[in-house]
């Protein structure tokens, strides 16, 4: 369950936002005005937790997450965005690049869609689009545009890079230690002055990292393995029915998921079905729902090891879930 407070700062200025989570889901419900769906891709209790600082102008986050997610969705209409991967051992993938060294995450008025490892961290800003194009045309910077509406891996600059670093450390110390700091409105704007001046500093040595011709084939194969496995038909496809679909062998497949996803093709087929099983049980409250019935839609047609995999996976057996559900029906 979550469990969150809104701390408004003096004349609500500036708000400070911080949840905590054991479900996957009630992560998402935290991320206020984010519009992210998440999915349990490893296997294991989840633990999560959000901060975000929401000053006049940009809103600064950090996020931790347990266990290995596929994050989509959308930052919000008209955002940009722009995270730093934070004292992780795992890769992130996104659109069949990893971030490394002096690489971010950035996007605006885009759609994300990436996986994260176990155990991470990510640190960032969040601005309205309209304020960055604002800056850019006061300043003379020309934007990487090409980037701008796909949430991609940006090859920066490091001495902006660190000292961006060098300040979401500052800001998250003082959130836990000195918080009342940001009820001056003097520091306040101070603080969004200079990250603003690293972000415009940052961004006219953007250029995206290029994945290769090889890459950028393997993660179309993926991608549309991905649609057929979302596809919104009545049963789910089975694993033998997406190779045939995009024309790749089993082994195939498995090397174009490695790549841009992080994992196997099976064990991110079965954490899909596994999830909407669980969103299915967390709806049902009546008491004519069936657990089995949910099951065999999903395309678990084994019981008993659907129970043994749903436990592995969330921690609980799946009629735990459904007596929530009910509790809270």
């Amino acid at each position: 369950m979550a469990l969150s407070a809104t701390l408004p700062i003096q004349d609500s200025a500036a708000i400070l936002l911080q949840a905590s989570s054991t479900d996957v889901d009630d992560h998402c419900a935290s991320l206020g005005r984010w519009h992210l769906s998440y999915d349990q891709i490893s296997a294991g209790a989840f633990r999560g937790s959000f901060t975000q600082l929401s000053l006049p102008r940009v809103e600064v986050f950090r996020e931790i997450t347990s266990q290995q997610v596929r994050q989509y969705g959308q930052l919000g209409a008209d955002s940009f965005g722009i995270g730093l991967p934070w004292d992780g051992d795992g890769e992130v993938n996104c659109n069949g690049s990893s971030v490394a060294g002096a690489q971010v995450i950035a996007c605006i008025d885009a759609e994300v869609d990436m996986c994260t490892p176990k155990a991470f961290e990510l640190r960032g800003v969040v601005a309205s689009a309209a304020l960055i194009e604002e800056l850019a045309g006061r300043l003379d910077i020309a934007l990487p545009r090409g980037v701008w509406h796909q949430l991609r891996v940006i090859e920066m600059a490091e001495a902006p890079v660190a000292r961006l670093r060098a300040h979401l450390a500052a800001i998250h110390e003082t959130i836990t230690t000195a918080p009342e700091q940001f009820d001056d409105p003097a520091a306040r704007q101070a603080l969004e002055d200079a990250l603003l001046v690293e972000i415009m500093d940052m961004l006219p040595t953007a250029r995206p990292s290029d994945p290769g011709r090889s890459s950028a084939a393997r993660k179309r194969t993926v991608d549309r393995a991905r649609e057929l496995m979302h596809g919104s038909g009545e049963r789910s496809l089975s694993l033998l029915e997406v190779c045939k679909a995009v024309g790749a062998s089993p082994r195939k497949l498995g090397y174009c998921f490695q790549e841009v996803l992080g994992t196997s093709p099976m064990h991110y087929w079965r954490a899909m079905r596994l999830n909407r099983v669980r969103r299915d049980l967390k709806r049902a409250g009546g008491a004519e729902t069936s657990i089995y019935d949910i099951a065999v839609q999903h395309g678990f047609w084994h019981f008993s090891q659907f129970s043994l995999d749903y436990r592995r996976h969330f921690s609980e057996k799946p009629s735990e879930t459904l007596r929530r559900a009910r509790l809270a029906a």
